[in-house]
């Protein structure tokens, strides 16, 4: 396993080092890189314009290609001609020969390779040892027919349709696609109607206002009478053919699946059969049933050239199954180079699962600060450094130009995403940065299910076909891109069952009810927390206070639920028992430190106004001038979450059962360990802020120093790729907005490995706005509709949320 530790500064994490470090001023950076290595970017630069240039010819060579064998898929059309030196002649004499030719079946996994064959075997033709790939949906195994009468039948139905679209004039506009424009004006959406050229919002609900359109001279007349212009109407031919795109495209797509279907289901009803456990693989250690059915699946999708998404629900060994199909992938040759991008937060699992598992792989972790990775670039891009596997987080694989370089220029046999929530949007630019990755196969990881919602499904659509809609993302990304909540039209509804299909045998999910029947049950408790009298009136009083401040605007309401929130789980989070009065003695008496003798009182007066009571009262515990201020002992303990979690840590202790407690907020987390402190009980914390270093050490500690009775995690930092099995209770002391957030928390203990019944505690502070999130979260848990947002910042609320919160406010 290399780590890049040696003498140089090169290591693998700097003392005080971080990666959010690392990102936080990436134009501050950019520049010191530029200053560094201005000759290599001199040379980088006229590289690039000669390497345009030849792209150009390239593409011009490709597109002609492409023109005359429509029916090849045109990323085998770039390899042929790269094979050929990009002589245009040869290329197109090779494929005629070929397409004379009987094809061959396509290789087994066993038959590909090593990376050392495939590299000096370039420019040898490519047809000698394996068969020639068409588009996907004709390739063998999948096409027992080539072309056949349903697929001609739709290519005529789509000409006709196009040559209709394509009619500038409104008067040549046949009656079946008049009959097609009538009926999208009468069934669209609001937010469909926003994607016609010229329509906006206020056009829309003019359009929806004035329905039922039975006939054109209905349109014509609506048009006329409302001021509309008739340029509406191509405006609609113009969606109506990217909707046409659409349907195409998923036709072919479905036809690959239904294929496929048959063989993953002939994999899962036939479990295990002959599949065995990599040799490679630390025989200490031995794969479940499951996960063999797993990485039998998973060569399958291999074999037949796909991509695909292990969406197992938390818990099940997704990073095990992983890592045994890249061992299966060494035995077979196929050596790598791959990448393993994770969330920062299980960056040293994955390292140490790595070398658990299996120690013949060789690991390198790219990671470190902008001079550490450009050093290790260099290496790797020099071959200075032996590697199967690079390892490294979201943030640096896409971090800067520099590092999506290097993944553009890696030849990767395969790209692994854990918990690759961004790859469920094709909007965001982070979507399209991975997207850009060299890799000739992508696996994502998942626990979490898929939602209704066509913009992801289209997403991880093109996530596993991206030589299938590689012409068509951006009719895709602006047809499904709209987030309005109102009902969704017959279109979309049509193509979420059309997606769903087609997925279905690209995604494998087993949930532990179905596989660990041996998995000792999770148990739920919610305990309903009256408030402590003070707290209770300081509820009350800022519920008053924010009913009459909300204008219901969704940024406002979310503001609103989250000061709420606060004063739900403790008092000290808000500012009430340090009054301005107060804090302008403080301020005075701020001027007796030599730090301050020189401030100004009023501009330290309006730094402390923006601090909370705990972050004021820890103020005074560092200034010796202002000690006096501190708040009484009893009112760090004033919460009616912390009286029942005190009576519930003592019974659990007494119990021999060992506790993992959550929180959303890590300063919640700080009070939370005054009170553990006063209790007695030993922890170990681990939040955003500890560094990626430590993490894993402190995992460990817990997991084997059964003195330590409680982990102290913030939900979001703790709440994926973590193993504490060791401990057999959960408790959130705050619950999230997303009940999947919760899920992934409980599983942390939940897991193989876990011998004991799990109990799950959730403290809810009574009839306050936890009830409502609480309600919420149940109905969505119930629909198994993930509320994570796609790229979104913490905090958005749903509609559903948002509305809940205006009833709950009276609003």
């Amino acid at each position: 396993m290399i780590y890049r530790d040696d003498d140089s500064s090169r290591q693998k994490g700097k003392a005080g080092h971080s990666e959010d470090e690392d990102n936080d001023q990436p134009k501050k950076r950019r520049k010191i890189l530029h200053s560094e290595s201005e000759e290599e970017e001199e040379e980088d630069s006229d590289e690039e314009e000669s390497q345009e240039t030849g792209r150009e010819r390239q593409e011009a060579l490709l597109k002609k290609l492409k023109k005359k064998l429509p029916d090849i898929e045109k990323e085998v059309l770039r390899d042929v001609l790269r094979e050929h030196d990009w002589n245009y002649e040869n290329a197109l004499g090779s494929l005629l020969v070929w397409l004379t030719a009987t094809p061959s079946p396509v290789p087994k996994v066993s038959s590909v390779p090593s990376p050392k064959t495939q590299k000096s075997a370039v420019g040898k033709s490519m047809f000698k040892n394996t068969s020639f790939k068409r588009k996907r949906g004709d390739e063998s195994p999948l096409n027992d027919v080539s072309t056949s009468e349903d697929e001609e039948e739709i290519d005529s139905d789509v000409e006709s349709i196009s040559d209709d679209l394509d009619s500038e004039d409104e008067d040549s506009i046949s009656g079946n696609l008049q009959d097609k424009i009538i009926q999208f004006l009468q069934e669209a959406s609001l937010d469909e109607l926003a994607l016609i050229s010229g329509c906006s919002i206020k056009k829309a609900r003019k359009i929806i206002s004035l329905r039922p359109f039975n006939t054109w001279k209905d349109k014509e007349q609506f048009f006329k009478d409302n001021g509309l212009s008739i340029d509406l109407v191509h405006g609609c031919k113009v969606v109506l053919k990217e909707r046409q795109v659409v349907r195409d495209l998923m036709g072919r797509c479905e036809k690959i699946a239904k294929k496929m279907t048959k063989d993953v289901t002939q994999v899962i009803e036939a479990g295990m059969g002959s599949i065995k456990q990599p040799k490679i693989l630390n025989s200490n250690f031995k794969l479940q049933p499951y996960q063999l059915i797993g990485l039998k699946w998973l060569i399958l999708l291999h074999q037949h050239n796909l991509s695909g998404i292990l969406a197992d629900e938390m818990g099940l060994g997704k990073t095990i199954q992983a890592i045994s199909f890249l061992a299966h992938l060494y035995e077979k040759g196929i050596k790598g180079p791959h990448l393993i991008t994770v969330p920062s937060s299980t960056l040293d699992n994955w390292v140490r699962e790595l070398g658990l598992w299996c120690p013949s792989l060789k690991v390198l972790i790219y990671y470190g600060s902008v001079e550490d990775r450009r050093y290790l670039r260099q290496d790797i891009l020099s071959g200075l450094v032996e590697f199967n596997i690079i390892v490294s987080t979201y943030n640096l694989t896409i971090g800067n130009d520099h590092d999506r370089s290097l993944f553009r220029k890696l030849r990767l046999k395969y790209a692994v995403f854990d918990e690759g929530h961004m790859l469920k949007n094709m909007n965001s630019l982070r979507y399209r940065h991975l997207m850009a990755i060299n890799a000739e196969h992508r696996l994502l990881l998942t626990g979490t299910p898929l939602q209704n919602n066509l913009l992801e499904l289209m997403s991880l659509l093109n996530f596993i076909m991206p030589s299938m809609f590689s012409s068509s993302t951006s009719q895709i990304s602006k047809m499904f891109s709209t987030r309005s909540s109102e009902e969704e039209s017959r279109f979309h509804k049509e193509r979420i069952a059309q997606a769903k299909l087609i997925m279905k045998p690209f995604i494998l999910r087993r949930v532990k009810s179905e596989v660990l029947k041996q998995l000792p049950p999770k148990v739920e408790n919610i305990e309903m927390c009256p408030m402590s009298d003070a707290q209770q009136k300081l509820y009350d009083k800022l519920f008053k206070r924010l009913k009459k401040a909300p204008n219901g605007e969704k940024r406002e309401l979310c503001n609103v639920m989250m000061q709420l929130r606060k004063m739900a789980n403790h008092p000290l989070l808000h500012r009430q028992y340090y009054t301005s009065d107060k804090l302008a003695a403080m301020s005075k008496a701020m001027l007796k430190e030599p730090t301050h003798f020189d401030a100004d009182p009023v501009l330290i007066q309006e730094d402390m106004e923006v601090m909370s009571d705990f972050e004021l009262h820890n103020l005074c515990k560092q200034y010796s001038s202002i000690s006096s201020f501190q708040l009484e002992k009893g009112l760090l303990f004033d919460s009616g979450k912390f009286a029942l979690l005190t009576k519930v840590l003592t019974r659990l202790k007494e119990k021999g059962d060992r506790v993992v407690l959550f929180s959303q907020f890590t300063m919640m987390l700080d009070i939370v360990e005054i009170l553990l402190k006063h209790l007695d009980h030993q922890f170990v914390r681990l939040d955003g802020s500890t560094p990626m270093a430590e993490r894993i050490g402190l995992i460990d500690k817990y997991n084997t120093n059964h003195e330590i009775f409680v982990f102290l995690l913030s939900t979001r930092a703790g709440g994926q790729g973590i193993n504490l099995a060791s401990a057999n209770t959960v408790i959130l002391h705050d619950i999230d907005c997303n009940p999947f957030n919760d899920k992934q928390a409980e599983d942390r203990c939940h897991r193989m490995g876990q011998t004991r019944t799990v109990q799950v505690i959730k403290l809810i502070s009574r009839d306050s706005i936890e009830a409502c999130m609480l309600r919420v979260g149940q109905e969505k848990l119930k629909l198994e509709q993930d509320m994570t947002t796609d790229g979104e910042e913490d905090g958005v609320m749903t509609e559903q949320m948002a509305e809940l919160l205006k009833v709950s406010l009276g609003l």
